[in-house]
């Protein structure tokens, strides 16, 4: 297996823990008793109309932790397939793999303004594993360049 196909399904494997666990404890976890049990049942009692529909901040507080899960496992899924593709077109994948490494890197950031250390342990991995298959990635294309001459 070529290095950057390793870090590309590295990757993939911690992306999909990320929307396993974010699942797990996100968007079904419960809340601890006290304040933030009232903020849950504060969010979940007061609905208002919107666009023609009645809605709750819990409604689009869940509706959007089950978003982040399924952006999470489809992206877990697409770095596998870039894995694949990095065997045989890895210079053309560094500038998605450049994106998805300022996304996470950027979204690491936010984690730790919003939330807490394990998603940002993950993203910090999950972009490394990137920045990593982009190294890589150039690394093997000089040295397959490097072949094809002597040929």
């Amino acid at each position: 297996m070529t290095k950057p196909t390793l870090f590309l399904r590295i990757a993939a494997v911690l992306t999909f823990i990320h929307a396993v666990l974010h699942t797990i404890g996100g968007v079904f976890g419960e809340p601890g008793p006290g304040p933030a049990a009232a903020a849950v049942l504060a969010m979940k009692m007061n609905q208002f109309p919107v666009m023609g529909h009645t809605r709750s901040f819990w409604d689009f507080y869940h509706g959007l932790g089950l978003g982040v899960t399924i952006w999470l496992t489809a992206e877990a899924v697409l770095f596998w397939q870039l894995g694949s593709l990095a065997k045989t077109e890895v210079l053309r994948l560094r500038p998605i793999l450049a994106t998805f490494l300022v996304a996470y890197a950027t979204l690491a950031v936010n984690s730790y303004a919003y939330f807490f250390v394990g998603p940002v342990i993950a993203e910090i991995l999950i972009a490394a594993c990137l920045g990593l298959a982009i190294v890589t990635a150039k690394s093997q294309a000089a040295a397959y360049a490097g072949t094809e001459q002597q040929a």
